[in-house]
């Protein structure tokens, strides 16, 4: 038998993320809203979703960095550009703003903390370009990311092209509406995060 002494394992805090932007990628467009919500704890003893994902939240509307965007993008969000250039948060501000409330919540909840997105691509690559080229570095690391649409494919047993949310059963979506108001959302897919977290699908007979 082995006398190692077992490995402690580090608590998460689960960050719902969404972002809405300009443009595909970040640099030559811009991250123009941001919005978290805690989603819920994990550790050694399982995991505990947020009691009110909405009681926990982060929320900035930002300046553009560019002059480039695509239009049909910007309409996703239905934030006006004038007055972003206008009116919008710093990005370097707004970034050591949302890196400060990520190192709270997580210092509060004796946590590591872990960004959570559906899907968490897009949205990474804009939070973390942002987050290391206005603060020099992430509350997340370099890889402190969880994609929802991976775990679901991954517990329903389905190809990742094969899972869309309206492929998933009822019981695991928000009965909050996707507005395409970043904050909205992140409280949406935190929702969504705690269920799937919960969810044990029936196994195959």
């Amino acid at each position: 038998m082995s006398s190692r002494p077992p490995r402690r394992v580090k608590p998460s805090l689960y960050v719902s993320v969404d972002i809405e932007a300009d443009g595909p990628i970040p640099g030559p467009y811009s991250m123009i809203s941001l919005g978290a919500a805690v989603a819920g704890r994990q550790d050694a003893q399982g995991f505990v979703p947020a009691g009110d994902p909405a009681a926990r939240t982060f929320y900035r509307e930002l300046r553009p960095i560019s002059e480039e965007f695509v239009p049909e993008a910007l309409a996703v969000s239905g934030l006006d550009r004038a007055d972003l250039v206008r009116d919008g948060s710093e990005p370097a501000a707004a970034m050591a703003e949302f890196a400060a409330w990520v190192r709270d919540e997580a210092a509060e909840a004796g946590a590591q903390p872990v960004m959570c997105g559906y899907p968490a691509s897009y949205d990474w690559t804009f939070l973390y370009w942002y987050l290391i080229r206005f603060t020099g570095e992430s509350p997340f690391g370099h890889s402190g990311c969880l994609d929802m649409k991976t775990l679901y494919a991954t517990k329903a047993r389905l190809p990742l092209r094969a899972v869309a949310k309206g492929t998933m059963p009822r019981e695991l979506l928000s009965r909050r509406r996707h507005t395409h108001h970043a904050l909205d959302d992140a409280i949406e897919q935190a929702e969504l995060f705690g269920n799937l977290m919960r969810w044990e699908p029936e196994p195959e007979v």
